[in-house]
């Protein structure tokens, strides 16, 4: 090789945090750095605490600026494909935002951006729990559902670029009701508010005095432990939901690896997971799930730096170079 080891940058902004790793040429992480997001402070704002972070990985690593081949963004939106413009991101409240005019002078590198959850994906198939595998779905549950998809070895992202998008399959055609409003953190705690108006008096009194826009997964998974109704109704449907969806998916895709993370799969562990699959098998056809693995995201907070780092170095022009 006529280069030198390169290192690269993989940087994971969301609606409160930016996570910024910096990694070897081995996708070995060297730092990691968290700034807020402060998004009012509108993209250049939002850009400045990712030069931020950018520059503390580089101090604490303490390497040479120049030797930094490529960087990579994973966004919570829509990308304009192989380019560096955000389409839409709704938590950032960015509309049409190209990211290749905010990068300081002194940045020589490339730039790749991509959707937050596609890169998530990326990481756990690159370097993660899905590793080896050609054909993987990453599903992450949080706030939202989110999903990306590896294709025989490529990050499919689709013609509109939206591939992916399991949190939007509806699962009750009637209501139009999709994935995520019965999976995802947020709606979780909506329907917590209509179940809770007719439940008992003493599980009313359990949630009293909880604000119910902010129960974070941890809570959520305690009181599920606690054999909560309120809880367990709210975790068993989302898991049936997801299970007749990945059925689905598995029958229309026959991915090889199904990755599930995100944090109220993180909170709830592996029993979650597993509920999900042996669900996800009664709508499977004969021999459709065999050999399918359905697996917990091993990278947990890391997910998304990696599989941008992993991205950059894989989708970057000075690879090339290098070969020829």
């Amino acid at each position: 090789r006529g280069m030198s080891a390169g290192y690269w940058l993989g940087v994971d902004l969301g609606g409160t945090k930016i996570l910024s790793g910096l990694f070897d040429d081995d996708l070995k992480l060297l730092a990691r750095s968290k700034q807020p997001t402060s998004a009012e402070g509108g993209p250049t704002g939002v850009f400045g605490r990712i030069v931020q972070g950018v520059d503390a990985v580089v101090r604490e690593a303490n390497i040479d600026p120049g030797q930094i081949r490529g960087m990579g963004i994973g966004i919570p939106g829509q990308i304009d494909l192989g380019t560096t413009r955000v389409k839409f991101a709704p938590n950032l409240d960015w509309r049409d935002v190209d990211l290749k005019p905010l990068m300081p002078a002194a940045w020589r590198w490339p730039l790749v951006v991509e959707n937050d959850v596609r890169m998530g994906t990326y990481g756990e198939f690159a370097h993660g729990a899905a590793q080896g595998a050609k054909n993987v779905l990453g599903v992450f549950v949080g706030t939202g559902v989110g999903g990306g998809l590896i294709l025989n070895g490529e990050l499919y992202s689709g013609f509109n670029g939206n591939a992916g998008e399991i949190g939007h399959l509806v699962v009750h055609w009637r209501q139009g009701t999709d994935l995520e409003a019965i999976a995802g953190r947020k709606h979780m705690m909506k329907r917590a508010k209509d179940i809770l108006d007719d439940a008992p008096k003493r599980v009313r009194k359990e949630w009293k005095g909880i604000d119910l826009g902010t129960v974070r997964s941890s809570q959520l998974a305690e009181y599920y432990q606690k054999d909560d109704p309120i809880a367990v109704q709210l975790v068993d449907d989302a898991a049936r939901a997801l299970g007749a969806a990945l059925g689905g998916v598995v029958n229309f895709l026959s991915p090889e690896v199904i990755v599930i993370g995100g944090g109220v799969t993180g909170a709830l562990g592996d029993s979650f997971i597993e509920r999900i699959w042996e669900i996800a098998q009664r709508y499977t056809l004969p021999g459709a799930a065999n050999g399918v693995k359905c697996v917990s995201a091993s990278l947990g907070d890391d997910s998304g730096i990696i599989g941008c780092a992993a991205y950059a170095k894989s989708h970057s022009p000075l690879r090339a170079a290098e070969v020829a």
